[in-house]
């Protein structure tokens, strides 16, 4: 069986509704996964939108995402008690923060990844950053699985 991640919020290369941008609720959209490989003993996953002027820009990183979890719900970033260990994102928040592309720029695609880790937890220092997490995420990672959505300012 192969890794795979959706969204009931939006299909894969399809807009994603406003609730989930920074311009509307900046709400954590709903994620969910099936197919974790054998071994895996913990999830990490990262938001990035590769269209920004500046380069990827990360919009959220998560790691420690228990093994036994198959989905992230709506505003997961601000469940009481939550077992994932979220990382700063390029605005600076330690949580997910939505499409914001510039005003008249063309549509951004925002890539959710998702990596089955062999290990249960990283050791990454949360002043570390999102970039250190995905690069120690990798060096772990069993199999990977994306999902694409696209967001325009109007």
């Amino acid at each position: 069986m192969t890794l795979t991640l959706i969204s009931k919020a939006f299909a894969q290369d399809q807009p994603i509704p406003r609730k989930y941008a920074r311009a509307g609720e900046n709400l954590f959209p709903p994620l969910s996964w099936s197919g974790a490989p054998d071994g895996t003993r913990s999830f990490a996953l990262v938001v990035e939108d590769p269209d920004a002027p500046r380069g990827t820009f990360r919009h959220c990183g998560i790691a420690n995402i228990p093994a036994q979890w198959t989905a992230l719900g709506e505003s997961a970033d601000t469940a009481p008690e939550q077992a994932p260990r979220f990382y700063k994102n390029d605005f600076g928040n330690a949580r997910y923060d939505g499409p914001q592309p510039p005003q008249g720029d063309r549509p951004h695609h925002y890539i959710f990844r998702l990596a089955a880790l062999d290990v249960p937890k990283l050791s990454i220092p949360d002043a570390a950053g999102i970039s250190a997490m995905w690069a120690e995420a990798r060096k772990h990672a069993l199999a990977e699985a994306s999902v694409t959505g696209t967001y325009q300012t109007q």
